[in-house]
Formats: C-alpha cells, sequence, structure tokens
C-alpha cells in the first residue's frame, strides 16, 4: 500500500500497450463487492482464498498484461512461489521505506480502512514498518527490486520497462 504499484502499473502498461489488472478490482468485479466488504463477509482467510482463486484465474489466461497485486497477495498460500513458477510472468518488488509509505499514505488513510484509524504520522510509520518486517521475505522472492524512495514514476517506469524487455 502506497508504493505505487497502481501508478505505476497503468503507466507502464500504457507505453507497452498492455492491458493494467489491479487484482483487487478484479476481484471486486468478480465478486460484486468492495473488498472491505468481502473481509466482513468472510474473514481475511475466506479473502485469501478467493483471492488466490482469482490469482490463478488471471495466471492461467496467458495475458499480455501489467498485473497489480495486493500488498499481502504474495504472503499467502504459497502465492508468490505460484507466481515465480509462472516463466511467462515477470515479477517486480517496488521496494518503498516506511517513512515514504506513511507520507504518502497519511492524507489518504480515511479511504483505507486498514489505516483509517491511525491519527499520527509516527503510528502510521510504525504500522506500515511491521507490515514489511513481516512481508518483506515474500516480497524479495521477486525477479526484480527497484527502490522508489525519492524517485519520480516516470523514471521508475523506465527503470521497469527497461527490465521487461
Amino acid at each position: 500500500m502506497g508504493c505505487g504499484k497502481t501508478v505505476i502499473g497503468k503507466c507502464l502498461a500504457k507505453r507497452k500497450s498492455l492491458d493494467f489488472i489491479d487484482l483487487d478490482e478484479f476481484i471486486e468485479t468478480e465478486e460484486n463487492t468492495s473488498i472491505s466488504k468481502l473481509f466482513e463477509k468472510v474473514g481475511e482467510l475466506g479473502f485469501r482464498k478467493k483471492e488466490r482463486f482469482y490469482l490463478e484465474n488471471l495466471l492461467s489466461q496467458n495475458l499480455q498484461a501489467i498485473i497489480s497485486l495486493g500488498g499481502g497477495t504474495p504472503c499467502y498460500f504459497e502465492n508468490i512461489n505460484y507466481i515465480i513458477q509462472k516463466e511467462a510472468f515477470q515479477t517486480v518488488y517496488l521496494k518503498t521505506s516506511p517513512k515514504i509509505l506513511a507520507s504518502r499514505l497519511f492524507e489518504e488513510r480515511n479511504h483505507r480502512p486498514m489505516i483509517a484509524h491511525l491519527d499520527m504520522l509516527e503510528d502510521l510509520e510504525e504500522f506500515t514498518a511491521k507490515h514489511l518486517f513481516e512481508r518483506v521475505p515474500y516480497y524479495i522472492m521477486a525477479e526484480h527490486h527497484i527502490s522508489t524512495d525519492d524517485r519520480s514514476v516516470e523514471d521508475l517506469v523506465h527503470q521497469i520497462e527497461k527490465l521487461l524487455t
């Protein structure tokens, strides 16, 4: 959350004339409900099972697309191993420091249920650091690692574009 997956993914897809698919948006469309309502209805484990189902659905279609995953997607049900075993796909970890993530997310936290309760920037940074600490072992399994701190979207898109050719 906040690393730039959607913005960078959309720019990259446009530049390469590919479709852009946000996995969370795909799930919302298929389930005809929001992610937060899905969490309420089936719990996190139920959501993660559905997430895996739709991930398999997308990756089995031989798509030519840029796919943005949710931040937790690689961490459950061996998803990261499933993804990296797919030879037709390349994986990119957009590495962003907790301080940068917190500064990007603070103003929009009311629109993000996981962080809406955090009223102080320091609390958001701590929350972000904790989640990164838990998730980094999965994220670093990605084929490519790109640091996003203090870099423009254009620069990042250009770097990723070179990696994917």
